[in-house]
């Protein structure tokens, strides 16, 4: 029994000891600190033959995301590819084949030790049982790679007294005992990299591996993350409808919350590269939405998919990349110069008259992409402009005759009337997508000959009638999951002797069919799957649109219920007295300054109305101002009377708006005094009241608003009150700022993002501006400083934290609203109408309207008529639920990648190339 002392000095580590001992060996444990790719570098022909292996490793992993599979798998992918990935598999390629192959073969003899355990696992030592049966103790410093073991200064000691090997023993076995196994995704990840080759776009031969190639080293899946399986489902969808009809033309309508952004853009990757495959020619990409939409969208795809885009930047007439750099001469003609493959444009200038329209109608697209398409639609009632396009819709109808593919967006394809859904499909009817509801006589075009089909209400009996809705737009074989119905169509097609499979409508009668097929179509006008006949599954309308529900994919097990606690509520308060003294039932309790300098604001949309300012957005500027915060209120009126200008663009409205007349002057000056006069504002008070008397702090908050000013007050003041914390300002691009000890610095959104993801931030103040690409799951609360008037961003708010890996199975959420303002009244409409804690706004439309707002009762009158129309118009849900799985192959198993460098310089081909 003897101490043996080695320094990297006098001996070579590897091959005095540890190669020495490990020939024949029996076992080996080892704590080995942290966890890399090159644990078995130096030993791995030894090791592999050694039956019982057994190694415990260091991950930088918060102890609660531990707790959760996938968040610790994409944690530890994350960390993995800090370092350049192309480079680093490439150079390592035989070490991950070494590292599979022995994974392989002995199983899940790998663990890693969460830092509550262990923190930084620095002490590093092991156990030999050698050939002839000896125990061998070693500490040492050197790590599990040829670097520690071979270049290196390391010292080690030996240790082979039963003393020192049980004491080296029972550490291990501590540690052991309390790491997990490696997560099955890392496993995946290093059989991937043992088999990855950079390949050109050319070497991929089925067009369902495009997107995979990629994606699957785009930084959301460098950071352990990945498309769900519905969204790769869409993208399946499209690459199905290519290969079916050469253009594809659908409809997205997930409800809100289910990442639609995100398939959207996969597709638009996908079909550029499906283009740029096929012509070798970069036609352009264009990404209508409203713009307040246009940032979000551009962060989500330069932050999750690499993908560079501009935006279009409507009040200077130029291109913006995101990095909110200019990249464009200024003025309307360069519209139609984007210099980026993929331009993004607000829908606003669509709704209006503009030159930069007229430039874009000259223009063909290889794809255009229409987000919150329900926007475009014709208008109702008995005036003379019913039943004919608004000016968004009849820009798409125009446009989708210039694009070769066409994807619309919608969280609400059937409104308060169903007949809306023909103008989404008239404009994917258009152009090369003239085959959607078949040839101009088929009734498919006309809902009062179809409506009361697809709604099941009547139910086709008559095969001849059926034939002549089956005819025109003939079906794919493809085009249907159903096996019935796939029969059916392949046997049509083989009497008819369609040689162009292309071929969609068709002229022959009922009797030029087989005696097969006309059965085969009895038999499917008798059959019925879930209470729903043939037509209702099998129409134009369900192949060109695609929609989940989240209850669907909770109950099939792709997503997690997460409850959602919605306050203030006395019930739940733990101070009712505090509660009482702060609320008023659900509204914050005001003063007699705040409520007069609210009376002015709404007297400033007065004032703008006799100026001939005073429609739409801009009546309502002043009120949704001081109903933020006073700040907000404040900061605008002060600019307005310095003869600032405010420039705003909102989803249907770009306002430029000047002070002019001597009334909004002198209600400017009356509305600033009162709102001086206010020493705290309770949106303030209440915040803090939440944060500290009901704990949320130490579950961690995001606090959103729409507008800038007030987020900046807000993080300014909670800085201010917390100085030793850290506090984060998320916002547009170059004004993200992070607090500590009464300083900020401006930072990068995405340090911000991994600050919270690594728990070193508990406090993240937000606008909508950068909403869509924000993943807070660590963070257990959310509150709303201000009410946007639309449900749709309230659950896109509320997505930010109810999603995977939140660690609470119910969240809490706080709307703040001040008594007797609009915002009081809007906000008792909504909470009246929401539904159960695990899907608070899935009946409720998406679009609140001005005119609803100035007629409260009418408010409520049009949500439920939407409501009622959401329970009754349920034709599509068998067609939906069929497409919530992807393809048979992961894209996380995906090898061949296509070079990022070479993805970057196809995005960066201008419109003009």
């Amino acid at each position: 029994m003897t101490i043996k002392r080695y320094s990297s000095r006098t001996h070579r580590l590897d091959s005095s000891f540890l190669l020495k001992h490990l020939k024949g060996a029996r076992s080996y444990k080892r704590i080995a600190g942290y966890f890399t790719s090159s644990l078995f570098e130096v030993a791995n022909e030894l090791l592999i033959e050694i039956p019982d292996v057994k190694i415990v490793c260091n991950v930088d992993i918060h102890p609660e995301d531990l707790k959760i599979a996938q968040l610790r798998a994409s944690k530890m992918i994350g960390r993995w590819n800090e370092e350049n990935l192309e480079t680093e598999a490439l150079l390592n390629r035989n070490r991950y084949r070494r590292l599979d192959e022995f994974l392989e073969r002995h199983g899940q003899v790998i663990r890693v030790a969460p830092d509550s355990v262990c923190g930084f696992l620095h002490g590093k030592a092991g156990v030999i049982e050698c050939a002839d049966g000896r125990k061998l103790g070693f500490m040492g410093s050197m790590n599990e790679t040829s670097s520690g073991w071979q270049r290196h200064y390391e010292i080690l000691w030996e240790d082979d007294s039963p003393e020192g090997v049980r004491w080296i023993e029972e550490e291990f076995n501590y540690l052991w005992n309390a790491a997990r196994e490696l997560p099955d995704a890392i496993l995946r990840e290093i059989k991937r990299r043992s088999n990855r080759h950079e390949i050109i776009l050319e070497e991929i031969n089925n067009d369902e591996d495009i997107a995979p190639a990629a994606l699957i080293e785009s930084p959301m899946y460098k950071q352990g993350f990945s498309l769900q399986p519905w969204q790769q489902s869409f993208v399946s969808e499209c690459v199905r409808h290519y290969n079916n009809h050469n253009v594809v033309r659908l409809l997205l309508a997930d409800e809100v919350g289910l990442g639609k952004t995100l398939s959207l853009a996969t597709a638009a990757l996908t079909l550029c590269l499906l283009s740029e495959k096929e012509s070798r020619r970069a036609k352009p990409i264009v990404i209508f939405c409203p713009a307040t939409l246009c940032e979000q969208w551009q962060v989500e795809l330069i932050d999750k998919l690499g993908m560079p885009c501009a935006r279009w930047d409507t009040l200077n007439k130029r291109w913006l990349n995101p990095d909110n750099q200019i990249i464009s001469p200024s003025g309307s003609e360069h519209v139609s110069k984007c210099p980026l493959r993929i331009g993004i444009i607000s829908t606003g200038l669509m709704s209006k008259s503009s030159k930069e329209k007229e430039f874009l109608l000259g223009m063909d697209f290889e794809l255009v992409i229409l987000d919150e398409a329900h926007k475009a639609r014709s208008y109702k009632g008995n005036g003379k402009e019913a039943g004919n396009p608004n000016k968004l819709l009849q820009f798409m109808l125009d446009i989708s005759s210039r694009s070769k593919h066409v994807l619309l967006g919608t969280a609400t394809p059937i409104q308060t009337e169903p007949e809306d859904l023909w103008d989404l499909m008239k404009i994917l009817h258009q152009g090369e997508g003239n085959f959607v509801l078949g040839n101009d006589f088929s009734k498919w075009h006309r809902p009062s000959e179809v409506l009361s089909i697809l709604s099941g209400e009547q139910r086709v009996k008559e095969p001849r009638f059926a034939w002549e809705l089956l005819k025109s737009p003939l079906p794919k074989v493809n085009s249907t999951n159903e096996n019935h119905a796939r029969k059916l169509f392949r046997s049509i097609r083989d009497d008819l002797d369609i040689i162009n499979r292309n071929k969609w409508d068709i002229k022959q009668s009922f009797w030029d069919l087989s005696e097969d097929s006309r059965e085969y179509l009895e038999e499917e006008l008798d059959r019925s799957i879930a209470g729903s006949g043939f037509f209702q599954r099998e129409n134009p309308f369900v192949r060109h649109i695609i929609l989940r529900k989240r209850k669907i994919l909770e109950e099939a097990g792709l997503l997690t219920a997460i409850a959602v606690h919605i306050h203030p509520e006395r019930a739940l308060s733990t101070d009712k007295h505090k509660f009482n003294a702060l609320f008023e039932d659900k509204a914050l309790r005001t003063d007699e300054d705040f409520r007069q300098a609210y009376v002015e604001a709404r007297n400033f949309g007065k004032a703008l109305s006799k100026s001939g300012k005073g429609s739409g957005f801009m009546k309502n500027l002043m009120e949704q101002r001081i109903c933020s915060s006073i700040q907000s209120g404040l900061n605008t009126a002060k600019r307005l009377l310095e003869g600032r200008t405010i420039q705003e663009e909102d989803d249907d409205y770009n306002i430029e708006l000047t002070v002019e007349s001597a009334e909004e002057i002198a209600v400017l000056t009356r509305m600033i005094q009162r709102l001086e006069n206010i020493k705290e504002d309770p949106k303030l008070e209440a915040i803090i009241h939440y944060l500290e008397e009901e704990k949320w702090l130490e579950h961690g908050v995001i606090i959103f608003s729409q507008y800038y000013d007030t987020a900046r007050w807000v993080a300014d003041s909670l800085a201010a009150r917390y100085p030793n914390s850290p506090v984060g300002l998320y916002a547009g691009a170059g004004r993200s700022l992070l607090y500590q000890n009464s300083e900020s610095v401006h930072v990068e959104r995405e340090s911000l993002k991994k600050m919270v993801a690594n728990h070193q931030l508990s406090i993240m103040v937000a606008t909508d501006a950068a909403c869509e690409g924000l993943n807070l799951q660590t963070l257990g609360t959310l509150i709303n400083i201000d009410l946007p008037w639309n449900p749709t961003r309230l659950e896109q708010r509320i997505g930010r934290i109810k999603r995977f890996g939140q660690a609470r199975p119910k969240v809490d959420m706080l709307n703040l609203v001040n008594e007797q303002t609009v915002d009081e009244k809007v906000y008792q409409r909504l909470s009246e109408r929401m539904q159960d804690r695990f899907n608070l706004f899935g009946s409720l439309p998406d679009t609140i309207k001005d005119e609803w707002i100035d007629d409260i009762e009418l408010l409520g009158e049009k949500m439920d008529e939407y409501i009622d129309a959401q329970k009754k118009a349920n034709g599509f849900d068998l067609r939906y639920n069929n497409s919530i799985e992807p393809s048979t192959s992961d894209w996380r198993d995906c090898s061949d990648v296509l070079s990022r460098r070479d993805l970057s310089e196809l995005m960066s081909k201008s419109w003009g190339t």
